[in-house]
């Protein structure tokens, strides 16, 4: 889990709340400063808005620039090594949200998952198993009436499954609310999931990399003879295209926004990966 700070103004208003990051891993951005602290398993939500303030505190699922990356002639280096790192601090811990394993603790109709197409894809089934909290039902029963679909189920079985999952729900969803969810078709790609749904675990999808390797199709395993060859720019676009955008084709404006790079510099790497062939011409404009 890593807290980022952008504005070094907030250091000592931080500093009183997590006395912690003085001493936990740290890492120097062009803008400020990583703190790196341990989950040792426990669940803590993702948010922009850390403690009401522009702090981003990134947990499961999401990216950072690491060392030793070089952005606009920036060098990331560990001003604290990872050895160092301490535990998450107490105050971070949000024990009401609780991951999709733990939902079976709490009270709520029997739903029992029944046959479909896609059972590889984890996703589906930690929607099915969870009882899904308000705040969360409209887009976890839109991503799995659609992910049903891209997994060859027909209209008719997918809305019907989530016609199903919402009557076992706690506090399900009025009739006309279910009905905009299973609306047109959209592809929910993995990135775009983990956003949505913070409570998704992608450790042991078999979809994105089967048995735990990457497929032959991705694009590391393709180019990794020539990754020498790139500029270390073009080389971590590869890297993230290759991991949290695999199996999708992002614009450039979201592989900028999620690598936290100038977007005219992501327009001209990609558009050099192109002249390079490692990517598609026609992809990720």
């Amino acid at each position: 889990m890593v807290i980022d700070v952008d504005d070094l103004d907030m250091l000592p208003e931080l500093e009183e709340l997590l006395p912690e990051i003085k001493e936990t891993t740290r890492v120097r951005t062009r803008r400020g400063y990583h703190y790196y602290f341990s989950l040792n398993g426990e669940y803590v939500k993702s948010t922009n808005n850390l403690f009401g303030r522009s702090l981003e505190l990134k947990s499961n699922g999401n990216y950072v620039v690491a060392p030793p990356s070089i952005i606009k002639a920036h060098q990331y280096v560990y001003e604290i090594p990872l050895s160092e790192m301490l535990p998450i601090p107490k105050l971070l811990i949000k024990k009401e949200r609780e991951p999709a394993h733990c939902v079976k603790e709490r009270k709520h109709k029997t739903f029992k998952i029944p046959k479909y197409h896609g059972q590889k894809v984890g996703c589906i089934r930690q929607v099915l198993s969870r009882d899904l909290e308000e705040g969360e039902r409209n887009n976890s029963l839109f991503i799995l009436y659609n992910l049903l679909l891209q997994n060859k189920n027909t209209d008719e079985y997918s809305k019907k499954l989530v016609i199903d999952k919402n009557g076992s729900l706690s506090k399900p969803l009025t009739e006309l609310d279910l009905k905009k969810v299973c609306r047109k078709a959209y592809n929910c790609g993995c990135s775009s999931i983990r956003n949505k749904l913070e409570y998704i675990q992608c450790n042991n999808c078999e979809y994105r990399f089967k048995y735990g390797r990457l497929k032959d199709t991705n694009i590391l395993i393709k180019n990794i003879r020539i990754l020498p060859e790139l500029s270390s720019t073009q080389r971590g676009i590869v890297c993230l295209l290759g991991t949290v955008f695999e199996g999708e084709h992002p614009s450039i404006n979201n592989i900028a926004e999620t690598a936290k790079m100038n977007y005219e510099t992501v327009k001209n790497a990609i558009k050099a990966l192109k002249e390079m062939r490692v990517i598609d011409e026609a992809l990720y404009n």
